[in-house]
């Protein structure tokens, strides 16, 4: 991977200042967790489901099992039946059920708070390690869901749509103390402003530092009027 030019840490440094001052409440969408162990379940729910959904069911969950050991102990099918509103719940359920009996048997019911300990764990991808470093530990960690990845491929900071490549290259672009703060913003940004299929790019905080500021919209305006000829 080819170093980035100074200029495109310039450029992504002014990124970086306008999206803070755009989203001074950015941070994890998450809210009903109180330990770390929980923000690892809260995130492992929040795959394929909105966190809003994820929400709704966490603060049950938590009261009802308010530690790993009572995360381990429930049959596979009553904790399906807990999450089947997340989608997926089958494998989340596993995942959930083999992260906590190795952190009730292992880790004396404390999560590990170290990143290459936690990309071990069942269910913890690097996307969910960053996040708990981020959000949990204290710590600085580039998080690339679905909204950083996008956004970052309209500012022209990364062409890859691997989100692991796409982390390491935004690990070369920012600092590492601002590494939280970005991603939390980019992922705010992507979900109020930068959406998939119609961003706002009329009222982008950082549209005149982005290549694709008005592409998208365009493109879609071509592909209709290509569809209208050929009827």
């Amino acid at each position: 991977m080819t170093p980035p030019a100074a200029a495109d840490r310039q450029r992504a440094a002014q990124v970086l200042a306008r999206l803070k001052a755009a989203y001074p409440d950015a941070g994890c969408e998450l809210r009903h967790w109180r330990t770390p162990f929980e923000l690892a379940v809260a995130a492992i729910l929040s795959a394929q489901c909105t966190d809003e959904r994820v929400n709704q069911i966490t603060p049950v969950l938590f009261r009802a099992y308010p530690t790993p050991a009572d995360w381990a102990a429930l049959p596979q099918e009553q904790l399906e039946a807990d999450i089947r509103s997340t989608g997926f719940f089958r494998n989340k359920a596993r995942n959930i059920r083999e992260l906590a009996k190795v952190v009730a048997e292992r880790y004396g019911g404390e999560l590990p708070s170290d990143f290459d300990t936690l990309v071990q764990l069942p269910g913890i991808g690097r996307k969910t390690a960053n996040l708990l470093v981020a959000t949990a530990f204290g710590g600085q960690g580039i998080i690339v869901d679905t909204h950083c990845g996008r956004v970052s491929r309209r500012l022209g900071f990364t062409d890859d749509d691997d989100p692991e490549k796409i982390e390491f290259r935004l690990r070369e672009l920012i600092p590492e103390a601002e590494w939280s703060v970005f991603s939390h913003s980019m992922v705010i940004h992507g979900r109020r402003c930068c959406t998939a299929r119609k961003p706002a790019c009329e009222r982008c905080p950082v549209a005149d530092l982005c290549p694709s500021a008005g592409a998208v919209d365009r493109l879609a305006r071509g592909g209709a009027r290509r569809r209208t000829r050929g009827r």
